[in-house]
């Protein structure tokens, strides 16, 4: 939006600077108003097309501003505040609102009043009556308001967004914790049950072989080892599954992403021989985070690193995670020939290379945002992904 005034300033600019040299008196008046034109034309253009890169600077310093507005003065001067340079005016406080608030509005809607009025004082012929001579300021004080309940409401809805993608992060990670307990649920089914039931025909056969008239001792036995086993299975496969159910269920048993991540890179480096390595950033620890998203995230990491082993021909593997701004970020980074130019994911998805593809379904899965790219690096590809902590915190009541 700040862009927009600034895109206004510069069309009202470019209609008023004829008028505003034609009125000016010959000599160091003329280079004064030509010099006001080409900074006031510059600052605007510059902050039109740069706005992210500078709008921080007047930001940090509304003096900047301030300056500007008086070099705006002397073209209204010249130009006459019956001119189109006229609307100039009310654009400062309208910006100073969205800028710095309700403060710097006042600020510099009554600064601009004021040169507004004394620019109409000094006019001798007509002069102005006192509906004409206050319609300008009295649009400069509305503008400012406006400008400032713009900038409120733009605030609150940037707030209510953030809460919104928290809120959906949120029921994205307890989606893909129900469905790991899903998991679980459907592997007891078809590992422990069918052992179990593997127990009890075994156990049947060996009751049927020991009641025989004419027992065989080593049938007996083999099927008493056969029970033995499959007992011991089961009670093997009911200890994970139940570990596992355990660490669902309560929220202090939470996984350590980083100790993962760090132990995935070592033991990938000693498996394929390429150099990998694990570098903690941030400055915050990493809550615990659920079984579940952790495996996801874990299994998007490991992928991204067999990725490069198998395709990217990388010289090196580069593993970064840490908390960055309320975000738990990991990056993988290889310095291989990276992905050709213009893939998409659709591509790769028609092609059958679905190890990306997989890669941003589990990142989905979880609430997580992925980058798969160059990124900031010369070379290679960088796959970078960020969960917002907030989804792996339950609000308390």
């Amino acid at each position: 939006m700040c862009r927009q005034v600034f895109g206004f300033r510069l069309a009202m600019i470019a209609l008023a600077t004829p008028t505003a040299l034609i009125n000016a008196n010959e000599g160091l008046p003329t280079r004064l108003v030509g010099a006001a034109v080409v900074v006031t034309f510059m600052t605007s253009y510059v902050l039109f097309r740069d706005w992210e890169r500078f709008g921080p600077l007047l930001l940090r310093h509304p003096s900047l501003l301030a300056a500007d507005t008086l070099f705006g003065a002397l073209l209204l001067i010249s130009a006459g505040p019956d001119s189109t340079l006229a609307y100039v005016s009310v654009c400062t406080p309208l910006l100073a609102g969205l800028v710095y608030g309700w403060r710097g509005a006042a600020v510099f809607a009554s600064l601009q009043a004021l040169l507004l009025l004394l620019i109409h004082a000094a006019q001798e012929d007509p002069a102005p009556g006192i509906a004409e001579s206050t319609l300008l300021p009295g649009l400069c004080v509305i503008a400012g308001a406006v400008g400032s309940s713009l900038r409120n409401l733009m605030l609150r809805f940037g707030a209510a967004t953030q809460a919104l993608t928290t809120v959906q992060a949120r029921l994205a990670v307890t989606e893909a914790v129900s469905a790991e307990r899903a998991r679980l649920a459907r592997e007891m089914h078809d590992s422990v049950a069918k052992t179990l039931h593997g127990v009890a025909l075994a156990a049947d056969g060996l009751t049927g072989s020991a009641g025989a008239e004419r027992m065989d001792p080593a049938l007996v036995r083999q099927q008493a080892a056969l029970v033995a086993r499959s007992a011991r299975r089961a009670a093997a496969e009911s200890r994970e599954l139940l570990a596992d159910l355990r660490r669902e269920s309560d929220p202090d048993q939470g996984t350590d992403v980083l100790v993962e991540l760090a132990a995935r890179t070592r033991d990938f480096s000693a498996r394929t021989g390429l150099p990998a390595v694990y570098h903690p950033t941030g400055e915050h620890a990493v809550p615990p985070v659920p079984p579940a998203v952790a495996r996801q995230l874990l299994t998007i990491a490991s992928e991204a690193m067999e990725n490069a082993h198998r395709h990217a021909e990388p010289t090196r593997v580069e593993v970064r995670a840490g908390v960055h701004g309320g975000l738990l970020r990991i990056s993988v980074h290889d310095d291989g020939r990276g992905l050709p130019p213009g893939t998409t994911l659709e591509q790769l998805r028609r092609a059958g290379h679905f190890g990306l593809v997989g890669m941003v379904e589990r990142a989905a899965s979880v609430g997580a945002r992925i980058r798969i790219g160059r990124g900031g690096h010369a070379q290679g590809t960088e796959v970078r992904l960020e969960l917002p902590l907030a989804a792996l915190t339950t609000p308390t009541a």
